[in-house]
């Protein structure tokens, strides 16, 4: 069993809207390797709403809709929340004593 230092925030969140944690010995676990996969995901997701985004704004003769702009940045903000958290949890792991 890990020390509460040691727990991994994982990315996503309980019913309640707050965070989760992943207590283990074993990084190559089952819950771990969901949350890697997880991981992959959401940055990959936040690479293509990115690239949606930059061709959006280069696009000056398109007539882009005030809701899909909407759109667009409530899917960017969403994914930029996920992206932190990833970033947050792999410091923390990068942080962590061997």
């Amino acid at each position: 069993m890990t020390t509460s230092d040691e727990l991994r925030l994982l990315p996503w969140t309980g019913p309640d809207g707050k965070p989760c944690f992943l207590s283990t010995d074993d990084g190559d676990g089952p819950m771990s390797r969901l949350a890697d996969n997880m991981e992959s995901v959401q940055l990959g997701r936040a690479a293509e709403l990115l690239d949606e985004a930059l061709d959006m704004l280069a696009d000056t003769h398109a007539d882009t809709e005030p809701q899909d702009l909407r759109l667009l940045a409530k899917e960017l903000t969403g994914a930029l929340r996920d992206t932190l958290c990833v970033a947050t949890s792999r410091g923390h792991r990068l942080a962590a004593p061997e």
